[in-house]
């Protein structure tokens, strides 16, 4: 029984079958190894060109000599001619092997491998009768033995969940995935190059901290045994890069991983990759125009368009995105003016006569405000739309707005319903950070978790002179989702996080 004549997906086979399909290919290797011709002892392969290359330049290479490498992903044909299909990082190729081209050990060799098997193939470049570029090969040698069978090629990997555990099949089999992944790591790069094009500097702060701080976030608690005590990994990188700032490193930035201790959805993993950025004498409208040329730039370069398909919905990242306070939004959307209320037992009424539910909350003006828009708002926001001017009570390290002193100067980018990024004009008060330090803490000792805790060092820092900074936190996997077109951020991440199955 060879492989390509398997149908089912090896992982929905019956045991069985997926046993004598183990069977048999193990059989195989035993018997190239017991003839001194084992696969796994090459350690190199000269390979001159990618498949992509000669397919897309046929005139360039017909008749010319190449070698190519790559794994078989179908073959088809008896007799004394077999055709098959490689797939290499670039793309795949057809390969011609003959039984008059090559030894006969190796044609006889050659019908016996598998889809999945890895070759490399030396020969020169024609086109078939149908006129497709292929390689008529000279010379083809076994470079790696596929011991279990892939998925079936038209059906790919029909379990969902199974795709995300075995991420190498899912690439080897879906070019949709593949792309999915080049686009995040343009995206990367794009966010690099852009920044540093602006004068910013690249940095790297620790994972592991002695207090939970930066966020309002849950945080994952190790222990460090030489030191016997706790640690934390990181659940932002804002307080780091804003004492760097204090040290005179007027433009820095980090992209790097973020983990928090908190619930899985299509929207969020344990640990993601967030790049946040920090700028001095510049304040939170700086920060939108720069966020806005990032995401509208980085659409343009990367697909090409400012027009994109995700969540179900048509939007358009064209320049020019509306700004809007978070009470103007809620004031258009559910009709009550907070503006005009001045007292907290109005504003906590006005939320619940909307359908707001304030329990668990603490009943103030700003929390009643941000709860009208999280509850009530935030789903109406498709096209992308900045929402600014949040509560302080929600906002412990953004700096409070000079014209009404319940406000901050922060915003919050949301496309399709989802978040993209928040930022603020940096609080760089030391008295006004501390107490605000000391209110998370309070909240931390009623039994809030995501609470942050007291940093003395930071407020050390800031006794040293922060001057006015703009800052932005841009979750990568979201905007790597938007620009893919993915429902799901495990569709952006190779190796999203998953419990583990029984064994």
């Amino acid at each position: 029984m060879s492989g390509e004549n398997i149908k089912n997906n090896a992982n929905e086979a019956p045991e069985q079958e997926l046993s004598e399909i183990l069977r048999v290919r193990r059989e195989k290797l035993s018997e190239l190894r017991e003839a001194g011709r084992d696969p796994f002892e090459i350690t190199k392969f000269a390979r001159t060109n990618w498949t992509s290359e000669i397919r897309d330049d046929y005139e360039a290479f017909e008749n010319k000599h190449v070698a190519v490498a790559g794994r078989i992903m179908s073959k088809r044909g008896m007799g004394k001619a077999i055709f098959c299909h490689i797939k290499d990082d670039k793309g795949q190729l057809q390969l011609y092997v003959r039984s008059d081209a090559v030894s006969e050990q190796e044609f006889k060799d050659f019908r016996k491998y598998d889809i999945g098997d890895i070759i490399g193939a030396e020969g020169y470049v024609f086109k078939t009768k149908t006129g497709e570029t292929s390689v008529h090969v000279e010379r083809v040698t076994l470079l790696s033995k596929s011991l279990r069978p892939l998925p079936e090629k038209f059906h790919g990997m029909t379990n969902v969940e199974l795709k995300y555990r075995q991420r190498y099949v899912d690439l080897i089999m879906s070019d949709e995935s593949r792309r999915n992944f080049e686009i995040r790591s343009r995206f990367v790069s794009y966010v690099r190059r852009f920044l540093e094009n602006r004068g910013y500097m690249e940095v790297e702060t620790p994972v592991l901290n002695t207090i939970s701080g930066g966020a309002t976030a849950r945080p994952f608690i190790t222990h460090h045994n030489t030191l016997d005590m706790d640690m934390y990994l990181r659940i932002a990188t804002e307080l780091p890069l804003k004492r760097l700032i204090v040290g005179g490193i007027e433009r820095v930035y980090e992209l790097g991983r973020i983990f928090r201790n908190e619930g899985m959805d299509t929207r969020h993993n344990p640990e993601f990759t967030t790049v946040e950025l920090y700028q001095a004498y510049a304040d939170f409208n700086d920060m939108m125009d720069l966020f806005e040329d990032l995401l509208s730039g980085a659409a343009m370069e990367i697909l090409g368009t400012y027009e994109i398909d995700w969540m179900g919905e048509h939007v358009s990242l064209a320049p020019g995105w509306p700004r809007m306070t978070m009470a103007e939004a809620v004031q258009k959307y559910l009709g009550v003016d907070f503006m005009a209320i001045d007292n907290d037992a109005e504003a906590v009424a006005a939320a619940k006569s909307v359908g707001v539910d304030m329990s668990g909350k603490e009943p103030t003006w700003g929390n009643a405000l941000y709860e009208c828009f999280d509850q009530k708002v935030e789903e109406k926001m498709v096209q992308p739309t900045f929402i600014t001017m949040h509560p302080v009570d929600v906002s412990p390290l953004a700096k409070r707005s000079p014209k009404d002193k319940r406000l901050t100067e922060r915003f919050e980018l949301f496309i399709c319903r989802s978040e993209m990024g928040n930022a603020f004009s940096e609080l760089n008060d030391p008295i006004d950070q501390a107490e605000r330090f000391r209110k998370q803490v309070e909240l931390r000792n009623k039994g809030d978790e995501e609470a942050g805790m007291m940093d003395y060092d930071y407020i050390n820092a800031l006794e040293y002179g922060m001057p006015p900074t703009g800052g932005l936190g841009i979750g990568i996997d979201r905007c790597a989702m938007m620009l893919t077109g993915s429902d799901s951020i495990r569709d952006v991440i190779l190796f999203p996080t998953m419990k583990p199955l029984d064994n």
